[in-house]
């Protein structure tokens, strides 16, 4: 049986992807661009979660695909998308926040919801036309166990060594410094706003750490073994010393499908709730025992805003960002917050784990 990877599927991406999907259209409804770009990356998620199953039984059966061949092709493809599109659609969202925080009177165009769909359809026309360019080659074939391989080749072939160059620079080394250069931006444009509260700027701080993070841990690993690939990959004896440690990269990308509803749909304070309860509550319990029981209950509501605010005084701009919700505590409710999605996330890099060393 598939027991684990089925259960893995199902409690970690199904769930919180289906609550994203569900604030999203609250944010749609406030007309907020950035439910746009939520919406698109969690439906890019999806996508890619409703293959999970098949990529994981392959994995299962020791790189041998037993379905037909089109499969393969669809399964590589939403792969392929999943990657790069949830790329995109971050660079998007610190694009925008860039926008809202160190420009908030200017380019508002081009943080209208009609700027926000036009970028998406943008966004998946392109890398489905570089999808179509990749997957026009055949994508299953024969090892020397006789075993159908799927979405790899190895050796690699000669046309796969522009793409991944390409997939390297374009795809991942130019949006980690779109990520980076506006962070910093933000980062810095938070520092001199003399009006935003500390725990606010506290905030900030923390969700960018954990972007910038959690883009490099889900995407980095398979970047950077993807161009040792490319460089270095000339014969078999090559790849039975990098071919676990590939895998393993690959898998990481996956993780993408938890960490984005994580970070942009559950940044504020009621759908933070929503999340305690309904996911990380019971993972938690079982994982994490680092809030004492006076610190355990959710807190109270707030009120929950996306916009951004400008007053002037004295001539000097001050800048009220992202997220308002009313106080309640002090941040040890944040603190605890943190730990609970720490677990999180731990549980389901074990259960991957797990999947790899079960299947040698």
């Amino acid at each position: 049986t598939h027991t684990p990877q089925m259960f893995t599927t199902g409690l970690v991406g199904v769930p919180s992807n289906v609550y994203s999907l569900y604030h999203a259209a609250l944010q749609l409804k406030q007309r907020n661009e950035l439910g746009v770009y939520l919406l698109n990356l969690t439906v890019s998620d999806l996508l890619y979660l409703a293959s999970l199953p098949l990529w994981l039984q392959y994995i299962f059966q020791d790189d041998d695909w037993s379905h037909r061949e089109w499969l393969c092709q669809l399964c590589g493809f939403l792969l392929y998308e999943n990657i790069y599109i949830s790329i995109g659609f971050l660079c998007c969202i610190s694009l925008d926040r860039y926008l809202a925080v160190v420009h908030p009177l200017r380019f508002t165009s081009l943080r209208s919801m009609s700027a926000a769909w036009t970028v998406s359809v943008v966004i998946w026309l392109k890398e489905i036309a570089v999808g179509v360019v990749f997957f026009r080659h055949k994508e299953l074939s024969r090892d020397r166990k006789n075993q159908s391989v799927c979405f790899e080749h190895y050796p690699m072939q000669p046309w796969e060594y522009p793409i991944n160059y390409y997939r390297f620079t374009i795809g991942f080394l130019f949006p980690l410094a779109i990520l980076l250069i506006s962070y910093l931006c933000v980062l810095r444009a938070v520092g001199r706003s003399a009006g935003t509260q500390p725990d606010q700027k506290s905030r900030v701080r923390q969700l960018v750490s954990s972007t910038i993070l959690i883009f490099l841990v889900c995407f980095s690993p398979y970047h950077v073994f993807l161009l040792v690939r490319t460089l270095l990959e000339r014969d078999c004896n090559f790849i039975a010393v990098i071919f676990n440690y590939y895998h393993l990269s690959l898998l990481l990308t996956t993780l993408n499908c938890v960490a984005d509803p994580a970070l942009y749909c559950f940044v504020s304070e009621s759908a933070r709730r929503g999340l305690y309860r309904a996911v990380l509550r019971p993972v938690a319990k079982v994982l994490c025992c680092c809030c004492r029981r006076g610190n355990a209950s959710p807190t109270k509501a707030g009120s929950d805003s996306h916009e951004v605010a400008t007053d002037h005084n004295n001539g000097h701009p001050t800048v009220t960002l992202l997220t308002h919700s009313i106080k309640t505590g002090n941040n040890k409710g944040f603190l605890c917050f943190c730990c609970h999605l720490a677990s999180f996330l731990s549980f389901y890099v074990c259960c991957l784990l797990f999947c790899i060393f079960w299947s040698c």
